[in-house]
């Protein structure tokens, strides 16, 4: 493998920063779809970690929300799995609830991973086998053992989960994860189709922290698929993941 964490998280940062500087300022910004934001920065910062994390290991494939999916990818042990600004509709806000989102996947698996959250003070880091940070610091998830009672990142939550506790919800799925990394939440649960470079790094920090990550329905997460997505994510401390994917299984069925 031809990264280091140290070198790749600098390379993050430094995209974080470039995001930040532009946040406010007069860019031009579209929908790629109805509710699907995307703005200039967006492509810059996208173009910049392509020089420099493909220059770091030319040999890895790229799959990035903001770049055209070349097919060869699947084809290559190892890829950079990358969203440039996650969490879009926060950073047109000028909220603080996005990162830069990479993650080096080799075999299928995400071995390295970062999140560049500037404007939150926060640079997360994770590599397989070795635990996970933010800002330096280990970090730890909550050894919780009831769903009742359990922190939801939520602006509101269903009346059928009326016994969980919604708590701070940022835009960007990544650092909803990341949270329950921190033991900041309990549970993170998206129930619909979505995208490796949305959670590619995100689900090694909260793993290496101790959480439990799948998708939706229990099912392992696998990277560099053919078509680059994954039917829902749930990350859960330990000790709840399996009563959230009961809990949660007619509701994803109903969709899947």
């Amino acid at each position: 493998m031809g990264a280091d964490l140290d070198v790749v998280a600098r390379i993050a940062a430094e995209a974080g920063r470039i995001a930040a500087a532009a946040c406010g300022s007069d860019f031009g910004r579209w929908e790629k779809s109805p509710g699907n934001p995307v703005c200039d920065i967006d492509l810059e910062v996208d173009a910049f970690l392509h020089e420099q994390l493909r220059a770091l290991d030319p040999e890895a494939g790229w799959l990035s929300e903001e770049s055209l999916d070349l097919s060869d990818r699947i084809e290559r042990r190892r890829l950079w799995v990358v969203d440039p600004i996650d969490g879009t509709r926060d950073y047109l806000r000028q909220r603080p609830g996005w990162c830069v989102s990479v993650a080096l996947v080799e075999d299928r698996v995400p071995v390295l991973g970062v999140l560049s959250a500037p404007m939150r003070g926060e640079l997360w880091t994770s590599a397989r086998g070795q635990g996970s940070w933010r800002n330096g610091e280990p970090l730890q998830a909550s050894k919780r053992l009831e769903l009742g009672g359990a922190r939801v990142p939520a602006e509101h939550l269903p009346d059928a989960d009326g016994d969980l506790v919604a708590v701070s919800r940022p835009n960007s799925i990544a650092l909803r994860i990341a949270m329950v990394a921190a033991g900041e939440a309990d549970l993170v649960a998206t129930l619909r189709w979505g995208y490796e470079w949305d959670i590619a790094a995100a689900a090694l920090i909260a793993d290496e922290a101790g959480a439990t990550v799948t998708g939706a329905l229990g099912q392992p997460l696998a990277f560099n698929t053919a078509s680059g997505e994954a039917f829902g994510v749930l990350v859960a401390a330990a000790g709840i993941h399996g009563a959230a994917v009961e809990r949660l299984r007619e509701r994803a069925m109903a969709v899947v």
